[in-house]
């Protein structure tokens, strides 16, 4: 992947995953979304059942696959369709921005690299110093070149 495409990617994604962002602390209801959406719409397991033409037995056992967290997007995308719902999916950083996981995995490649190099240098007596000030200079250029 070029740097052009990946710093393009990233602010793709930057932009996207903002409103999913804020999903980070939403916690799901105990018995999951499919069966909270479903009790508080008034819609019975039987109704719903109706609505994908499976079994009564089927839609209980979905409610407690996905709070389990053994369902597969498939089924859930389906059964939301079927309440009236839509199914939001994102994988987000845990903390801060896509960019700020992106930076955060390029200090640590910087990091693995410049170490490895300062050790090579260091049993060769040629040892710089100041290593976490050269790979911040050297980070910092980086992600300078990618933001233009």
């Amino acid at each position: 992947m070029t740097e052009d495409y990946k710093q393009l990617r990233i602010k793709q994604l930057t932009r996207s995953s903002e409103p999913f962002l804020k999903g980070r602390s939403v916690n799901r209801p105990a018995k999951g979304w499919l069966s909270a959406m479903r009790e508080v719409s008034g819609i019975t397991l039987r109704e719903l059942a109706s609505r994908l033409r499976v079994s009564h037995q089927t839609i209980a056992a979905l409610e407690k696959s996905e709070a389990a967290d053994r369902v597969t997007l498939k089924r859930l995308r389906a059964a939301a369709e079927a309440l009236d719902c839509q199914l939001v999916y994102a994988i987000v950083p845990r903390a801060g921005t896509v960019e700020d996981f992106a930076e955060k995995k390029v200090l640590g490649n910087l990091r693995n690299r410049v170490l490895a190099v300062d050790h090579s240098m260091a049993l060769e007596a040629q040892q710089v110093g100041d290593v976490e000030e050269k790979i911040r200079e050297e980070a910092a250029r980086i992600l300078k070149r990618g933001r233009k």
